[in-house]
């Protein structure tokens, strides 16, 4: 670079013509460059102003202690070209193993909080069918619930040790809270429709396998409880063990469980055909791509043909802030409405942490 800079100030003096092969000059240019004493390179570049046709231009006096200037070109060894350097690609860090910690660079220790499930707020979630048979059983008989609410989901978790009892694995505990709220509901006093409560315990082995092309990270052995906090006819609730196997593809995580429900007496259960309508198991998926994440839930009954998906959209608005938009179509979106079908689209925002 400092060569052709050279000529072309070179090229610009009075009376120099520019050389036919300049290729030629930049490389007696890069020689005179290179070389250390400085009344041989001025010299040097003398020799090349001449050869060009340009007007002598009289050299500086140099300092004694650095000697007479050399009138002679002296050899200059061929300088090797540099090869240039390959890129090299950095390996996409992995969502997974950051959210469970799952190796030493992902670790934060124990008791710091970390989100679990979507954390969202969605303003308006529009359904085309509202149960209002739960609803009447909590309001005035004359109120009718709207068909637009506010809905929100709360998840977080927290490692309470690492490896203990040297066994290689993380003991975790996750709550997760969902509210349906009537906000827009004047006439009822914009009562909370539905309230739904998750904590679970979670035991997550670190993987390090490979299985058609995924990248296997975690198994996750989990007891879980679920319950809506109310009684009598709208009393909602199940316990359920479940295993749940984590893994990525690029861009692409996919978790998939299976879970056994564990109050299956009908003698002291409120809804003991809840597993006809949210199944055995759900499989969740999620792709990042341009700042964007496009995610799905879906589960299904295989028996009884009973089931649902959602899919959802989040989309940068600012940091840790995402627009979200929602969709929702099956049974269960609620507990309380774990045997009633209904479709959804809600809009709102995501807290990315």
């Amino acid at each position: 670079m400092r060569a052709s800079v050279r000529l072309l100030l070179l090229a610009s003096l009075p009376g120099v013509s520019f050389p036919a092969h300049a290729g030629e000059l930049e490389q007696q240019l890069l020689h005179c460059a290179v070389l250390s004493d400085a009344g041989a390179r001025l010299a040097c570049f003398d020799v090349l102003a001449k050869a060009s046709g340009a007007p002598e231009i009289a050299a500086p006096a140099t300092p004694a202690s650095a000697g007479p200037a050399s009138a002679a070109v002296p050899e200059v060894p061929e300088v090797p070209e540099v090869p240039e350097v390959a890129e090299v690609a950095e390996a996409p860090v992995s969502r997974t193993v950051q959210r469970w910690e799952l190796d030493e660079t992902a670790r934060h220790g124990i008791f710091n909080f970390r989100p679990h499930r979507d954390n969202y707020l969605l303003f308006a979630n529009f359904s085309n069918r509202i149960n209002d048979q739960s609803f009447d059983d909590a309001t005035a008989a004359t109120a009718t619930a709207k068909h637009v609410e506010l809905n929100y989901q709360l998840s977080f978790k927290v490692k309470l040790t690492e490896q203990p009892a040297q066994l290689p694995l993380d003991l975790w505990f996750g709550y997760t809270q969902q509210s349906f709220w009537q906000a827009y509901n004047r006439a009822a006093s914009s009562p909370f429709r539905e309230t739904n409560y998750q904590p679970e315990m979670m035991a997550v082995l670190p993987l390090d396998r490979n299985f058609a092309g995924f990248d296997l990270r975690y198994l996750n052995f989990g007891l879980v409880h679920q319950s809506n906090g109310q009684s009598g006819t709208l009393s909602r609730s199940w316990n359920r063990t479940y295993l749940e196997l984590g893994a990525e593809h690029g861009r692409l995580a996919i978790a998939g469980r299976i879970w056994q429900r564990l109050d299956n007496a009908k003698s002291d259960n409120d809804n003991p055909d809840i597993t006809d309508y949210m199944g055995h198991g759900d499989l969740r998926a999620s792709y990042v791509a341009g700042g964007s994440e496009y995610s799905i839930i879906a589960r299904r009954n295989f028996s009884t043909g009973h089931g649902a998906i959602q899919a959802a959209w989040a989309f940068p608005l600012a940091s840790h802030l995402k627009g979200y938009v929602q969709v929702f179509s099956g049974y269960g979106q609620s507990l309380i409405d774990y045997n009633f079908s209904q479709k959804s689209l809600g809009l709102g925002i995501l807290v990315g942490f």
